[in-house]
């Protein structure tokens, strides 16, 4: 799979991976799995801050859970080394949705990454799902993605 050429033919640009804000690491192969730690949304260099349903609406919000993806994504490419013929499968998302209490749209939200990565992967990119609103997220990012995907052996 050309996951450069699918990533230019929608106009995206696959960021720097970004690096941990406290002690761990972003990724852990295991058993044919990577395992990646939550993933937050940047634009421009700043992550994109907020609260659904107070001060971000759902539009913002999705697109935030877009912005996740695409940094899980630059995650894969790292733990792959560029050899993007070693991911077989997007096998689980976890989506965290900083949420006023009223707000009950995480779905919706989580939508923003789930649509990108079968974009990006196809078939491949369709996997199980959770979508969790929570009270407060690191940095207080408006939304933050992690993920399980399989690898063939390197």
């Amino acid at each position: 799979m050309d996951i450069p050429a699918k990533l230019a033919e929608l106009g995206l640009d696959l960021p720097r991976p970004a690096a941990p804000v406290a002690a761990y690491v972003p990724v852990v192969e295991q058993g044919g799995l990577l395992h990646i730690s939550g993933q937050l949304p940047f634009r421009g260099g700043d992550v994109v801050t907020g609260r659904l349903g107070l001060d971000m609406d759902e539009a913002s919000g999705y697109d935030a859970a877009r912005r996740c993806a695409l940094m899980l994504v630059a995650q894969i490419g790292k733990a792959v080394d560029g050899d993007w013929s070693r991911v077989e499968k997007i096998v689980k998302l976890g989506v965290f949705v900083n949420s006023d209490p009223g707000f009950t749209a995480q779905p919706k939200v989580a939508n923003g990454a789930s649509e990108l990565m079968e974009q990006v992967f196809g078939e491949a990119g369709r996997h199980a799902r959770s979508a969790v609103g929570v009270a407060v997220l690191p940095l207080g990012a408006a939304v933050e993605v992690d993920a399980i995907v399989a690898v063939k052996p390197a």
